[in-house]
């Protein structure tokens, strides 16, 4: 079942008739997802494989009706202008696919967003998969290479890397496991939606028999998670590797340029946080799919 997205999820694409906008929809489409439309400002009355173009997303709305999904693939420059765009006209949950957004403008992003009752993903999330179901953003690449990977199981898996985030779906299904709902996060330092925010979620999914976390040092986000664990918002079996153990605190690290600082964010304080509220560390990657066959019931 997953979470967030599946067969009769409505997705649109804002800037769709740019280079990434355009083939992403293609690969959204060939793998099943409900693209409804997309917006380009002067194109209205086009087509990006098959899929009709208008000015904005309140023509969309009007026409199409509710829209559960925006993806957006503009410069990060006006990223702003289309998440609010989207925030105006409904739009329950929105993925920027877009890195290199200014801070300033992601804190008015995100709060815009929790204003008017939007989940914003990301920015820099390349995005969401539920396996045999529908993908929003361009997370596996391909049809073929999203087959491949993402087999259709009962784990769900939060990355902090959009390069690994097929990482922990291929061991598992190596392991003899699938995912129900694969999402990577997102790259910048400040995101509109952390995994600790979307673990009741898959508490709440029958299908999800436990959540798989490929993370890095820095940020707080699997300490967020630890609390949640601990809080017993979230009930099943947690898994997570830490990347990146050996970096000295206060090092940036990988594309998020977290900073390990005041006891948080360091490979062990993530690790001991997870252990204390019952969770489950994994030494390599491998490791994963060999812990949940011994914690799932």
């Amino acid at each position: 079942m997953g979470i967030l997205i599946n067969k009769s999820t409505k997705v649109i694409v804002q800037g769709i008739t740019g280079r990434e906008g355009s083939v992403r929809t293609k690969y959204m489409k060939e793998y099943g997802t409900q693209v409804i439309g997309g917006t380009s400002p002067g194109k209205a009355g086009e087509e990006v494989h098959g899929i009709p173009v208008f000015n904005t997303v309140k023509e969309i709305a009007r026409e199409q009706g509710e829209i559960d999904f925006s993806v957006i693939f503009v410069p990060g420059k006006i990223l702003k202008t289309a998440v609010f765009e989207a925030v105006d006209a409904g739009v329950k949950n929105i993925i920027p696919c877009v890195e290199g957004t200014p801070i300033h403008d992601i804190m008015e992003m995100i709060a815009y967003a929790k204003s008017k009752g939007s989940r914003l993903l990301g920015p820099g999330s390349i995005g969401i998969i539920t396996p045999g179901e529908a993908v929003v953003g361009w997370l596996g690449g391909n049809k073929e290479w999203a087959n491949k990977f993402f087999q259709s199981g009962n784990i769900g898996v939060f990355s902090r890397s959009g390069g690994q985030s097929g990482t922990i779906p291929w061991l598992l299904r190596e392991g003899g496991f699938g995912v129900s709902t694969v999402i990577h996060t997102g790259t910048e330092p400040v995101l509109g939606t952390s995994m600790a925010d979307l673990l009741p979620l898959f508490e709440a999914d029958p299908e999800t028999k436990g959540v798989a976390v490929y993370a890095e040092i820095g940020g707080t986000q699997e300490e967020e998670c630890a609390e949640v664990i601990a809080a017993g918002q979230f009930t099943k079996p947690f898994v997570i590797y830490v990347a990146g153990a050996w970096a000295p605190a206060g090092m940036r690290f990988s594309h998020a340029s977290n900073i390990v600082e005041r006891g948080r964010g360091s490979a062990k304080s993530k690790m001991e946080a997870i252990t204390k509220a019952g969770g489950f560390v994994a030494e390599t990657p491998t490791d994963i799919p060999i812990i949940l066959k011994e914690k799932i019931k």
